[in-house]
């Protein structure tokens, strides 16, 4: 565990390095700079993200105070993620006067401030108290894939995560998940790439905590047509990484429809539901740190969080439904 003096100085220096940044963007602003004659060229060369820096300086611009130029650390949101009762309550009037997600977010805010539902929160309260109805177009367009056992079929995808969602590493990292379509238990691996052998490896150790954790072996499993992936079209398929694995696993690969990501809806809405409560406006402070989050979170997700499309059961609850079957 680091000392405070050891926290101090690193507090002391990350604040040096950002108090010169901002001289330095400030100068290219006001075309004084005797290097750099646009902002672009000044993130490139000091490897700075545009969207986190500016959001430091104008948090620092507004209030002058150097706490502000620090990563601001907080609890994921999965961790109190339900709205007080008279929030909900506010919504539910709102939404039965027949306004929309955004106005409803918008009318709340200057009241709530902070604790303000997002257009995204608006929605999910409505839907819990039945208030949102889908249009005959929309109820058309919608398409489920609905397996009763375990095993029957997983949803695999990769998911960029942010830039510098990981304090001092700037390459960007990758989420791989792997979800059972039945139960709904989902695992995720991070990887520092989404090339097809660093995919398979993945998608193997995925595989063993589902088989040894849950005693689920796949059957199928429904993929995008990425290289990683290998895809319908490829020539040689028992060439590809990917493609080798699952017939070395006698896994039947399926493929979603091109540009149509609502075949492979779970999952895309896994990703959503990860954003929201757990990756969102974090910084952490190491892989390992980011690994510790991620575990804590997928076993609530896996154990604890009621889903709606499982009977308000969480995924491991009402898998031991499907085995009482």
């Amino acid at each position: 565990m680091r000392s405070n003096s050891n926290d101090k100085t690193l507090q002391s220096n990350y604040l040096k390095k950002f108090k010169f940044l901002i001289k330095e963007y400030e100068l290219i602003k006001q075309k004084k700079h005797p290097t750099f004659r646009f902002v672009t060229d000044f993130y490139k060369f000091h490897n700075t993200n545009r969207q986190t820096f500016l959001k430091y300086y104008n948090r620092f611009y507004l209030t002058k105070n150097d706490n502000d130029l620090l990563p601001q650390k907080r609890g994921p949101k999965w961790k109190s993620r339900r709205p007080l009762p008279f929030i909900e309550n506010k919504v539910k009037e709102l939404r039965l006067l027949g306004l929309n997600k955004y106005e409803i977010a918008n009318l709340l805010k200057p009241k709530l401030k902070r604790f303000a539902p997002s257009p995204s929160g608006v929605y999910n309260i409505s839907k819990r108290f039945k208030l949102n109805k889908l249009s005959k177009t929309m109820k058309n367009e919608k398409r489920k894939i609905i397996k009763e056992k375990a095993g029957d079929l997983a949803h695999i995808d990769c998911h960029y995560l942010d830039k510098n969602i990981v304090a001092n590493i700037k390459e960007r990292l990758y989420l791989i998940a792997i979800m059972d379509d039945a139960s709904r238990i989902a695992w995720v691996e991070i990887s520092s790439n989404i090339k097809a052998l660093t995919v398979m490896f993945s998608t193997l150790r995925i595989l063993n905590y589902f088989a040894q954790n849950h005693k689920i072996e796949f059957k199928e499993l429904l993929s995008d047509n990425g290289h990683k992936f290998g895809g319908k079209n490829l020539k040689n398929p028992q060439e590809h990484p990917f493609e080798r694995m699952l017939m070395e696993m006698n896994i039947k690969h399926r493929y979603t429809r091109p540009y149509r990501p609502q075949t492979n809806g779970k999952i895309e809405r896994f990703w959503r539901t990860i954003e929201t409560e757990l990756l969102e406006d974090m910084v952490f402070d190491s892989i390992e740190d980011l690994q510790n989050e991620l575990a804590q979170y997928l076993y609530y997700y896996n154990y604890e969080r009621a889903h709606q499309g499982i009977n308000g059961l969480s995924p491991v609850k009402f898998l031991e439904k499907l085995s009482a079957n």
